[in-house]
């Protein structure tokens, strides 16, 4: 199965359609007034889709078990076609699109059982995803090529050619994927003087993103946020939040890490920690959702 751990919980809806065809009129008027021998085709096979929905993780071998939070299922008769939609909604890390056609799938094979015996031309076909939502394809982004950003590495060892910045390098591969090419990637050491004329000189440049790595925790030397965090005109604290709940969800030691992020003019900034597993989990809790930020700024700036 995909390993589906670094993903978000977020809002996915997923609907399918199946189209089922019968060979004659008096099938249609069986199915309407509810005289089909086996019973009424309209409810047992809802019944059936519903069962197929919430089990679908356990006869399609690569699906992930997920929770199932709606389903929906609809019979419209356009002629001699009942169509089948199927709509399931679900938060989690994957979509429901298999959900919901396997569920008309399954309302149609039941249609199919159930109606047999007075109709020998019944055919299934068409069976289709109609739409989906959630996930990062559910969100707008604006291209990350225009932005212009700078990563900064705090902390005294390797300032003073001790070890490899694994941390930054990190946060600058994981830009790239986005289309975001880091201009400036430097290293500092744990000193607010340095760290605050660097952080001054980049927004001055015009840097749209500037990300610090490094010096987020409790020891006397981490001073990234008590650094940066007055130097920023607007704070935006869900970022961060939202960064540590993600880390949270993986690692207790999580809530140790401080940070802030917000705006320095047009320049957003945000302090990440400097363990590289840490400062991979907060790219992956913040981006690409974090970009549209940009998209709102430019807004305002119109």
């Amino acid at each position: 199965m995909v390993d589906i751990t670094i993903k978000h919980d977020t809002l996915r809806k997923a609907v399918a359609k199946a189209e089922l065809s019968v060979s004659s009129l008096d099938t249609i008027d069986a199915i309407r007034n509810r005289t089909v021998p086996k019973g009424d085709v309209f409810e047992f096979s809802r019944a059936a889709g519903l069962l197929a929905v919430k089990n679908t993780a356990s006869v399609i071998p690569d699906c992930h078990p997920l929770p199932i939070e709606y389903t929906s299922i609809r019979h419209e008769i356009d002629g001699m076609v009942v169509n089948i939609f199927v709509e399931v909604h679900t938060i989690y890390k994957t979509g429901v699109e298999v959900e919901a056609m396997h569920g008309a799938s399954i309302v149609a094979l039941t249609m199919y059982d159930m109606l047999k015996p007075i109709d020998k031309g019944i055919r299934i076909s068409n069976i289709r995803l109609e739409s989906k939502i959630g996930g990062k394809t559910g969100y707008s982004m604006p291209a990350g090529a225009s932005l212009k950003a700078a990563v900064v590495t705090c902390s005294d060892t390797l300032a003073a050619g001790r070890g490899e910045d694994i941390s930054g390098k990190l946060i600058v591969e994981k830009l790239l994927t986005y289309g975001i090419r880091v201009m400036e990637h430097s290293v500092l050491p744990d000193d607010a003087q340095q760290i605050r004329n660097t952080l001054q000189t980049l927004a001055d440049q015009g840097y749209d993103l500037v990300l610090f790595t490094g010096g987020t925790g409790l020891s006397p030397r981490d001073i990234t946020p008590d650094t940066v965090g007055p130097m920023l005109d607007r704070e935006i604290p869900g970022l961060i939040e939202a960064a540590r709940n993600y880390g949270q969800r993986r690692t207790p030691y999580a809530m140790l890490s401080r940070g802030v992020a917000g705006f320095i003019g047009k320049t957003l900034v945000m302090t990440f920690p400097g363990s590289p597993n840490a400062a991979a989990e907060y790219m992956d809790a913040l981006f690409p959702y974090v970009l549209h930020l940009f998209k709102v700024a430019e807004g305002d700036r119109h």
